[in-house]
């Protein structure tokens, strides 16, 4: 059985964010570069929930856990 994939929209979404390639790119040109040494659900921006959020999905390894990596990646690069 195939896991289902998600976007970075549908992460977003699930973190309560703006989901559009606008917001997207706003929230990353605002927080990137993230430090290598900070976890990404210890990110000083989210909110208590959204890093629980993220943090699950990284213990769980659940289907969320790709495109939580994803995010991380773009959030560890500089702002184009």
């Amino acid at each position: 059985m195939d896991s289902p994939f998600h976007s970075f929209s549908d992460l977003f979404k699930q973190l309560g964010l703006a989901a559009d390639d606008a917001g997207i790119a706003a929230f990353l040109r605002a927080h990137a570069p993230l430090s290598p040494h900070v976890t990404l659900a210890e990110a000083p921006f989210w909110t208590p929930s959204q890093a629980q959020l993220l943090k699950e999905e990284l213990q769980e390894d659940a289907d969320w856990a790709e495109v939580v990596d994803r995010l991380s990646a773009a959030l560890r690069q500089a702002p184009a």
